[in-house]
């Protein structure tokens, strides 16, 4: 969740009402008043309650016109914000940049949300970092990345072969080893914090991404503050001047 002394805003919806309320209310913020949901891309980790939670809360859904078409709305017709993929648009005092990642979904998308002069980017579920989401990322005050796996746990993992090339694959998820080398080779610095997320649950584990990051911020020379995020609870509430960012990072699938 987003949220400024105006405007609240989540990114993706893949809790459930419950879920999200208690998350939420466990770093201290609230479901309602929220003002709109962010969508980046169908796939159920990340849209699986959108239908029920658009029926509940009665709020705008921004979602690409393609994206928009692969959900299943139960019949029920939310407040559609429909955007093309590479779109700017304003929801209440935060302007949003969506951008194209590399995913296999319908037209998968990152955001660059900015609001009194801070700027947040969420770029995940995507099979590597093209230059356009290099670009994204440049002069953020906060990041979410994905470092969803690391290769020699998902190359002896239990996941069928099939599955293991899906995810290395550049339509895929982005690797620990990426990570690493985008943070050594192409990250500005200038974020005041890095959140790594989306991590696999069973090729990968949380100590190792740590690791990796340091070791590659280390080698430039940055003590980037990192958090790790976890599936099964919320990351620490950032606050910037009145701008604040609360990552729910809710549960997830490699896929």
């Amino acid at each position: 969740m987003l949220s400024t002394d105006r405007t609240r805003i989540l990114v993706d919806a893949g809790l459930s009402f419950k879920a999200l309320v208690r998350r939420l209310e466990s770093v201290g913020e609230q479901v309602d008043p929220l003002d709109a949901i962010l969508i980046t891309h169908e796939h159920s980790d990340h849209a699986g309650t959108l239908a029920s939670l658009a029926r509940r809360l009665r709020i705008p859904v921004y979602i690409s016109r393609l994206t928009a078409l692969a959900i299943d709305w139960g019949g029920y017709t939310p407040a559609l914000e429909c955007f093309q993929a590479g779109a700017r648009f304003t929801v209440g005092d935060i302007e949003v940049d969506s951008f194209s990642i590399p995913h296999d979904a319908k037209d998968p998308v990152g955001f660059c949300c900015q609001a009194e002069g801070v700027k947040i980017a969420v770029a995940h579920d995507l099979g590597y970092l093209t230059e356009s989401v290099k670009f994204h990322l440049r002069r953020c005050d906060l990041i979410l990345l994905e470092s969803d796996y690391d290769v020699e746990m998902l190359k002896v993992g239990p996941y069928p072969w099939s599955v293991k090339q899906r995810v290395m694959s550049r339509v895929g998820h982005l690797s620990n080893d990426q990570v690493s080398d985008f943070l050594s080779d192409d990250f500005d610095g200038h974020a005041s914090q890095l959140v790594l997320g989306h991590l696999s649950e069973h090729n990968n584990h949380p100590e190792i991404v740590r690791l990796v990051a340091t070791q590659a911020l280390e080698r430039r020379g940055l003590q980037t503050p990192l958090e790790i995020a976890s599936q099964s609870r919320p990351t620490e509430v950032y606050r910037f001047d009145r701008t604040v960012y609360a990552a729910g990072n809710g549960p997830h699938l490699d896929g």
